[in-house]
């Protein structure tokens, strides 16, 4: 039996990220297919692929931008084809949007930047990424934009005190938003704050603050493995 298949869209400025997680998938026994969304790229079709993953952007779901559109389709025909999916920061804000409503994704007055202990709910004991997390999951996050909560579709997981949906899953399908940014290693945080010293600082960050508290997530990272073994056990 071949390698898992998993489509890895890429909605950044660039393709390639500091956490290399596209990488990491191919460690966790994937084969990866790249495409750079951000710059209009996209599979002719789904056909053969096991599993997605959604990256982040500096764009909102709600702008009218052509690739932003067509994620749009692809996620409601992956979403029909039950192809897991998993969506980091934008990519989560993307999945709401497709699967709940345009709506459901709105500019905050305020970013919410830095490490945070985000309490996980009820719903977060019977979840296959989350269970066994209790009673917070610990994570850097950074968004300026929010997925509403409250939405019946949606099984929110885990919640900040600025925060009311950081985790999320689309009802009982194989479809997880993810706010924060558990990707991000230790090693790999500081290489990070100072590539967006100068957004990071107009978002209200101190640099060295933030250097100062980086942590490897470990806990949270178990979410991206539990994901990846999902798909490739069922």
């Amino acid at each position: 039996m071949g390698k898992h298949r998993l489509l890895y869209l890429g909605n950044g400025r660039q393709m390639e990220t500091v956490a290399r997680l596209d990488a990491r998938f191919e460690d966790w026994g994937f084969e990866v297919d790249r495409y750079w969304a951000y710059n209009g790229e996209f599979p002719d079709s789904l056909e053969g692929y096991d599993a997605i993953f959604l990256s982040g952007s500096p764009h909102g779901a709600y702008d009218d931008v052509p690739f932003i559109h067509r994620e749009h389709d692809l996620i409601a025909d992956a979403a029909e084809r039950e192809i897991p999916m998993l969506g980091i920061c934008f990519g989560s804000q993307i999945l709401a949007s497709a699967l709940c409503g345009r709506d459901q994704v709105f500019r905050r007055e305020s970013c919410e930047i830095g490490y945070k202990d985000l309490p996980v709910t009820d719903d977060a004991a019977r979840d296959p990424l989350m269970s066994g997390i209790a009673p917070t999951v610990h994570m850097f996050v950074w968004h300026n934009d929010e997925v509403r909560a409250g939405h019946p579709d949606m099984r929110i997981l885990a919640y900040s005190d600025d925060c009311p949906n950081q985790i999320w899953r689309w009802r009982d399908a194989p479809v997880w938003g993810i706010q924060g940014h558990p990707e991000v290693t230790k090693a790999q945080a500081p290489v990070w704050f100072e590539q967006n010293r100068e957004r990071m600082e107009a978002d209200g960050a101190d640099i060295d603050v933030l250097k100062a508290s980086a942590d490897e997530a470990a806990v949270a990272k178990t979410m991206l493995t539990r994901f990846c073994d999902l798909v490739r056990h069922g």
